[in-house]
C-alpha cells in the first residue's frame, strides 16, 4: 500500500480541513464527503479530456 502514503504536510492540511470539535469522531463527515466527491468529479473530467485526446488521434 505504498501508493497510499501522503506527505506529512498534505496529511496535516487535510486533517485540518476536515476536523470538527462538534463530531464524536473528530471529523466533519459532510465536509469530508464533499471534498472526496469534488476530487472524483475533477478526476472524471480529466479522464474525459484524456479520452477525447486519444480518440482524436485515431
Amino acid at each position: 500500500m505504498e501508493n497510499l502514503k501522503v506527505s506529512k504536510a498534505t496529511f496535516d492540511a487535510i486533517a485540518k480541513a476536515i476536523h470538527s470539535d462538534q463530531s464524536p469522531v473528530g471529523i466533519d463527515a459532510k465536509k469530508t464527503h464533499i471534498i472526496i466527491l469534488d476530487k472524483l468529479l475533477q478526476l472524471e473530467e480529466r479522464l474525459k479530456q484524456i479520452e477525447a485526446k486519444l480518440e482524436a488521434k485515431d
